[in-house]
């Protein structure tokens, strides 16, 4: 899915005279509501949202989790939102404008926006929250390296300086991907250790009011919300059910409105049930997908024909069709297939086959011993009940070769640790978006840097080659497509030839909700939405 800079132009031009009065995205409603739901919403009541963890914190500008990023895109807005062609449209920004050799971004902010704490929103929080992701923020040091400064002319005008040209720069912006903060909130401190983290203060439609750890999570509508009308909801509350089990009784029972996380066997049985509503609509914004990363610093891995093997000795299909229950597909690249102009999977091909499997393991020098292993290999893997299911799959999968895997268990944090500082792994089964532009989600799983400044979600495998290192810089400031989708294509079959990472199956964006609730997506990124235009039925 490419971006056309004539159809953001024809776009910008259209909120320059529609302003602060353009309507909402159409899609806002069609992700839970047909035309004969489309009623006048009630306002008031309360959502519960169970999720299956606790988030480590409530805020993405300096971490991208899923959960943080959910939560987050309530409290706290960025500049543009996007349609379900994304194409950018107005939310702390309402208009926008790009230069003609694409190095100015300049944004025209809205007014009378205020902080949750009653302190003005102004573009000094536009540039700190930009250069602030630059610095430290997973992402930022790819989507926002060429950001050289942010101007800020006045109070109610942001200006993106940029370096080179940075194509991809204006689908970056939305809440969760690049939210915006309050400068003052963060003061001259580090921003890892800003209270911002964990009792937010937004613009958004909710209020931060208590979070109790490892329990709930309560906000509160905000009622001097820049959009009239909006929230309709009173409170959201989270609850972590960190048991699959546990959140489906819950949805079934009626103590939870809605909820992400709920085992995929038990969607079948849930769907049957007319209080219920199965939404597994794919996440076009994070293409999310199942991803097997090689310690490449392993001496056995450092050979590219033991990763080959390994990859034979996986049936990605098994894994489609029983782990994640035929609601994900086979994954044939790093690049999402959706993003057909710079898709490449020629050198992908590693089909399933356990005699050929063996054949290469033997031929790379590590025969089956007289126990039968040939070596053993520890096994990390992100936190969820579908990636446990497929940790043990992978183990079982690899003892048929003779290799013995060893499945390390353990919270995020601890995940995280062992994947990105200790490296105390050997394969490391992740979940990556691999989001709207490769530049953005894809270059970080092969970026060399992540080796010299170590970085979470950013080159696990430690894999470094200079010439994907090029080809990624020169299509991140490629403004030709058709040059830049070359670039893609000639470093999808470099990594895939190499392969130090694994591409698996996607992984599934599954919500379950009462039918009692409407509207709960209004994002191109789905769960990522604000919950403004949610609202519920009282019970009955």
């Amino acid at each position: 899915m490419g971006f056309d800079r004539r159809d953001f132009l024809h776009t910008s031009l259209a909120f320059l005279s529609a302003g602060a009065t353009a309507a909402w995205p159409a899609f806002a409603q069609a992700a839970t509501a047909s035309p004969a739901q489309a009623v006048t919403p009630v306002n008031g009541g309360t959502l519960t949202y169970a999720v299956p963890q606790d988030p480590p914190s409530l805020v993405s500008l300096l971490d991208t989790n899923t959960v943080i990023r959910n939560i987050s895109a309530k409290i706290t807005e960025g500049l543009l939102r996007y349609d379900a062609q994304f194409r950018p449209q107005p939310l702390l920004a309402i208009e926008w404008s790009i230069s003609a050799d694409n190095l100015r971004y300049t944004f025209k902010l809205r007014p009378n926006v205020k902080w949750h704490d009653g302190e003005s929103f102004t573009s000094a929080d536009v540039r700190y929250s930009i250069l602030t992701q630059k610095r430290l923020g997973p992402r930022g040091r790819i989507t926002l390296a060429n950001v050289e400064r942010v101007d800020t002319p006045d109070p109610l005008t942001a200006v993106i300086v940029l370096a080179k040209p940075t194509p991809y720069l204006i689908k970056a912006l939305s809440s969760a991907e690049l939210p915006i903060v309050p400068q003052h909130r963060y003061g001259d401190g580090d921003p890892l250790a800003s209270p911002n983290l964990s009792a937010p203060i937004g613009t958004g439609p909710f209020i931060f009011d208590k979070w109790v750890r490892g329990s709930y999570l309560v906000l509160r509508k905000n009622p001097n919300y820049w959009r009239p009308g909006a929230p309709h909801l009173d409170r959201v509350v989270y609850r972590v059910v960190p048991d699959q089990a546990a959140i489906s009784v819950a949805l079934e029972t009626g103590e939870v409105d809605a909820a992400s996380g709920v085992s995929l066997a038990d969607l079948g049985r849930l769907a049957t049930l007319p209080q219920l509503k199965i939404d597994d609509t794919y996440d076009a914004y994070l293409n999310n997908a199942a991803f097997l990363e090689f310690n490449v610093e392993n001496p056995i891995l450092g050979k590219p024909e033991v990763r080959h093997a390994i990859a034979r000795a996986i049936d990605r299909n098994f894994l489609k069709d029983n782990v994640f229950y035929k609601r994900s597909s086979v994954v044939d690249s790093p690049v999402p297939s959706v993003l057909s102009s710079y898709y490449d999977d020629s050198t992908f091909h590693y089909p399933y086959d356990l005699a050929e499997a063996n054949r290469q393991l033997d031929a790379a020098g590590y025969p089956k011993q007289a126990d039968g292993q040939r070596f053993a290999l520890r096994l990390n893997y992100i936190t969820g009940g579908d990636f446990r299911r497929a940790a043990d799959y992978l183990r079982g999968a690899l003892s048929r070769v003779g290799i013995k895997a060893t499945i390390l268990d353990g919270d995020l944090p601890t995940y995280l640790r062992r994947a990105y500082t200790a490296r105390e792994f050997d394969l490391n089964l992740n979940g990556l978006g691999r989001l709207y532009d490769p530049t953005v989600g894809v270059q970080r799983i092969y970026w060399s840097d992540g080796v010299k400044h170590p970085l979470i979600w950013i080159n696990a495998s430690h894999y470094q080659n200079p010439q994907v290192d090029d080809l990624f810089r020169e299509a991140a400031v490629e403004t030709d497509e058709t040059r830049r989708s070359g670039a893609f294509r000639q470093i999808q079959q470099i990594v895939g030839r190499d392969l130090p990472v694994l591409p698996l199956v996607t992984v599934p964006a599954v919500q379950v909700f009462h039918a009692r609730v409407h509207n709960l997506n209004n994002s191109i990124d789905l769960a990522a939405g604000d919950f403004s235009e949610t609202w519920i039925e009282p019970k009955t």
